[in-house]
Order: C-alpha cells, then sequence, then structure tokens
C-alpha cells in the first residue's frame, strides 16, 4: 500500500513567504506560523493594532485547538465522543459550531455530516495505516452516522446516541478563520491575510489599497497553482481528493466521504472551492458539494448566489460561477 498524505498549505497564496515566529516586517506588517489543528498557519496583519492583535489571534487558535481536537482527550469533542449517549457540557463555542453543523448538514441534505467520523476512522484516514474496510466494516460504520441524532439541549449541553462520534475537522478551520477576522476588526487591524491549512480568508485590503490575491491550488499535483483570483472579505476554501489519499491494490482512494456509499465520492471532480463570507460555511460546503458532484453542485451555487465556486475536474478543466474572476494565464 502506498500512503500519500498532502500536508501544510495546499491552497497557497502569493503573499506568505516562511516564518518560523511572529516577524515585524515593517511599522504596520506583522506576520506569523503556528502549528495547530494539525496544519501549518500563517498569518499576516496590517496596521499599528498588529502586533497586539497577532497576540490576541495566536491564543485563540491555541485555545480552539484544544477545544475541538478530536484527539486530545480534555476537548469538547472527544468528551463527548467518549460519553456514551451521556449529555455533555461544552463551551459557547462548540455548542455554536456544532449547532451550525447541524444547520449546514440539514442545508446540504446530510451530504455534509460531523458524524460520519466512524467511517472515516474505519478508512484509517485518522492514522498511520489507511485500507479499503470491508462491506461489512463499511456497514457498520454507517449505523453511527446520522446527525439528526445529535441533540442541542440547554445550558450548553450536547446529548448523541450511545458509539456515535463527532469530527469537526471538515469546518473547525472555517470557523476559527471567521472568529478571526472578528477579532481583527475589534482590534482595529486594518487589514489581514490568514491562511489556515488550505483555508484561506481576508479582511480589508492590502497597503496599497488592491485586494488579496490567492491561488487555486492545481489538483494535478497538489502544489502548483492552476488560478488566481482577487479576495475581499471573503473566506476562500478547496476540498480535493490531493489533499489526503492512499493507493491499494492500483486504486487510489480519497478523504471525501460518501455516506451514502460508505466510499470516498466518486465524481468527474477533482477539487471544489468555495468563496463565501462565512469561513465555516465555505468549509463545510467545499466538502458536501463535492459529494454533490459537478451538476448539482452548480445547481446548488445558481440557488444560493451569496457564494461562489470553482469546480476543477479530473481531466484538468474547469467551471467557475458568474462571479469568479480567475486568471489562469500566470
Amino acid at each position: 500500500m502506498q500512503r500519500r498524505l498532502m500536508a501544510c498549505v495546499l491552497l497557497l497564496t502569493l503573499f506568505f513567504t516562511g516564518c518560523q515566529e511572529q516577524k515585524k516586517v515593517n511599522e504596520n506588517i506583522v506576520t506569523k506560523e503556528i502549528f495547530a489543528m494539525d496544519t501549518m498557519m500563517q498569518l499576516t496583519l496590517y496596521g499599528e493594532q498588529a502586533g497586539n492583535a497577532m497576540n490576541e489571534a495566536t491564543q485563540l487558535i491555541h485555545r480552539y485547538d484544544t477545544m475541538f481536537s478530536v484527539t486530545n482527550a480534555n476537548s469538547d469533542v472527544a468528551k463527548l465522543n467518549a460519553a456514551s449517549g451521556a449529555a455533555v457540557t461544552v463551551s459557547e463555542e462548540t455548542y455554536e459550531l456544532v449547532q451550525k453543523s447541524i444547520s449546514l448538514s440539514k442545508e446540504t441534505e446530510g451530504l455534509f455530516d460531523i458524524s460520519i467520523y466512524p467511517l472515516v476512522k474505519a478508512w484509517g484516514f485518522t492514522t498511520d495505516s489507511s485500507q479499503v474496510p470491508s462491506t461489512e466494516v463499511r456497514a457498520e460504520a454507517l449505523k453511527k452516522v446520522d446527525y439528526t441524532k445529535i441533540q442541542l439541549l440547554p445550558e450548553n449541553q450536547i446529548e448523541m446516541e450511545k458509539d456515535m462520534e463527532i469530527d469537526l475537522g471538515a469546518v473547525a478551520k472555517g470557523y476559527l478563520s471567521h472568529k478571526l477576522m472578528e477579532l481583527f476588526k475589534e482590534n482595529h487591524v486594518e487589514a489581514a491575510l490568514v491562511s489556515l491549512g488550505g483555508n484561506v480568508q481576508t479582511y480589508g485590503k492590502k497597503e496599497d489599497g488592491s485586494s488579496f490575491r490567492v491561488g487555486i491550488t492545481n489538483p494535478a499535483d497538489g502544489s502548483s497553482i492552476y488560478g488566481i483570483i482577487n479576495v475581499e472579505n471573503k473566506a476562500v476554501v478547496t476540498s480535493g481528493i490531493y489533499q489526503r489519499n492512499f493507493t491499494e491494490n492500483g486504486t487510489m482512494y480519497h478523504h471525501i466521504m460518501d455516506k451514502r456509499t460508505g466510499m470516498p465520492a466518486e465524481n468527474t471532480l477533482a477539487s471544489v472551492t468555495v468563496i463565501a463570507e462565512d469561513g465555516a460555511r465555505a468549509d463545510a460546503l467545499a466538502t458536501a458539494l463535492y459529494v454533490m458532484g459537478e451538476e448539482k453542485a452548480k445547481e446548488y451555487q445558481k440557488q444560493h448566489a451569496e457564494i461562489d465556486v470553482i469546480l476543477i475536474r479530473k481531466d484538468g478543466s474547469s467551471w467557475q460561477s458568474e462571479g469568479v474572476d480567475m486568471d489562469k494565464n500566470q
């Protein structure tokens, strides 16, 4: 079995350079790299308050990293997964994110579902021992997948059926990026660009008044840039089959699961990029629209004009919604 994991920043920005600690580029620009949520995060803040805001942003990132972790036994998520059906009191943020996730599940007819974790575990994507599970193992895992059985109770309590497990990984970075934008606004940061392991979100404009330019990863190799878009106050999130996958008996299997089959979603797409104001929504929809496939993803976007979408097919061709102006000549 050959395992291939694509790590760090898979949706590339044109601004960032590597920095292992907080750096002051000049009086009004501060950059920093932080490893959290199992990925390398890059932040660039503009303005006189950039330094103070960066300190608060760092604290927020580490707090959410602990709070939403599926492996840290002290996290809200781990406590929920170990509760064996009992109600668990969680933080306001965890409660809000689970509530938002359930809403997004309803909106996507369950194609986005945070309770899919047992199926992901069965495939080994949570470890270094990925494998194709048997039909029986997949069927058993799917019995535990159903977001409608997650109950939101008063006073920040959440209750799930016994043996259910959730994973907020498909929405947590988007939620974090949105909260960071709120923090930057409160701290009077003039502009910001954050890349959270492939989730990019921007605030304001650069010093020269221009928009931020964000590169969309080419799924053919997972590292080069397919195209470039200009972004203002938006999140740009990509979900693609190049990000996590393994090969067994000559067949490549990726991590984007379709709970209707218990298998990786199979269609003509190599990646889906969603552009939206709400980072958490963009994060979840990037996954759900991939599972939908090309035609249904197009229909969804037309019904939700507040978001824009870029679909890159396995053959290298692409489709983009009317609100996207992507330069593919870079």
